[in-house]
């Protein structure tokens, strides 16, 4: 993300017009789909353990990409396709989690270890896509602000399908732990909604572009991205501080866990830290010391998991 942003930093302090440009700059190198790789992800994400990671992922990955797994697709509020895979408990239940994945990432990928996971201890897993994002189409990343519209529908897809007889979790990693709170925040998510496990979640878009600009380049957010929004707003219809998470969850009964990695270099915990304070539903939080961004999960695999049981089974019984 630095790298990118770095065109845009340098050109902000020169002059209105290079403002416009490093906010052009900007918003084509990170909003639009990614199909084709624009961002470093090596500057998003703390890269130094993630090939010991790769050992417990992988073999997760290959394991769940032989199972019988059924594609569903529904039709976001603005008319475009979305997918995910739906994968059911080996018994019959009544739980089933939403797994949401991060920045440029996919259900499938990124999403694997953890819906092993949760279909070990009985849940029925739906692994999305998020638009601009693998098989899902749209032309935009949505960082949340479109996503929980969409995870909206995805909710109403399964009560609509099971008849209301699934107990939902809402999972999700950095941009889909955004997405997962974010949700929490629509009435109508309340009753059927049980539980949501956000972990290392930004409070907005703007937050944390604008953390990063303060950061590394000890700059303001003005001008670069305040025009970068209004261009967002424009081309992709959301601007980056429509909506946050804190609004969400100040305004949610939805019991909330917050994961987040001490070391995250990319979204800072005092977000996930902000997020608890301002969350007025039960709740509770796990700091992971020694992970970076989204390798909480990975950095300590028992403790992470036994906190998701722990929490989940007080509102799922």
């Amino acid at each position: 993300m630095s790298k990118v942003l770095l065109g845009a930093a340098l050109l902000a302090g020169g002059s209105a017009i290079a403002g416009v440009v490093g906010a052009k700059t900007l918003f084509n190198r990170i909003i639009p789909r990614q199909d084709t790789l624009r961002v470093d992800i090596s500057e998003m994400a703390d890269m130094s353990r993630w090939e010991e990671y790769k050992k417990f992922m992988i073999p997760n990955r290959e394991w769940l990409e032989t199972q019988e797994l059924e594609t569903v697709t529904i039709t976001a509020r603005d008319g475009i396709e979305l997918h995910a895979k739906y994968f059911p408990a080996e018994k019959p239940a009544d739980k089933l989690v939403i797994c949401n994945h991060g920045y440029t990432g996919q259900g499938m990928k990124d999403c694997a270890s953890i819906s092993v996971f949760f279909h070990r201890i009985g849940y029925d897993c739906l692994i999305v896509d998020h638009r601009g994002h693998g098989e899902s189409q749209g032309d935009y990343i949505g960082f949340g602000i479109l996503d929980r519209f969409d995870c909206l529908r995805w909710i109403q897809y399964v009560n609509k399908r099971f008849s209301n007889s699934k107990k939902i979790v809402l999972y999700g990693v950095s941009m889909g732990a955004t997405t997962a709170l974010m949700t929490a925040g629509f009435p109508e998510v309340q009753n059927s909604v049980k539980a949501i496990i956000a972990d290392c979640a930004f409070t907005s878009p703007y937050e944390v572009f604008k953390h990063i600009l303060k950061r590394d380049y000890h700059l303001p957010a003005f001008p670069v991205m305040d025009i970068n929004e209004a261009m967002c707003r424009r081309k992709a219809g959301y601007g980056f501080s429509d909506y946050s998470t804190i609004e969400a969850v100040q305004n949610t009964k939805i019991p909330c866990l917050f994961i987040h990695g001490g070391e995250d270099n990319f979204v800072p915990v005092y977000m996930s830290r902000q997020n608890y304070e301002a969350c007025r539903s039960e709740k509770d939080i796990m700091i992971v010391p020694s992970a970076g961004h989204g390798a909480a999960y990975y950095e300590n695999v028992p403790a992470y998991e036994e906190k998701i049981i722990s929490f989940t089974e007080k509102y799922l019984a």
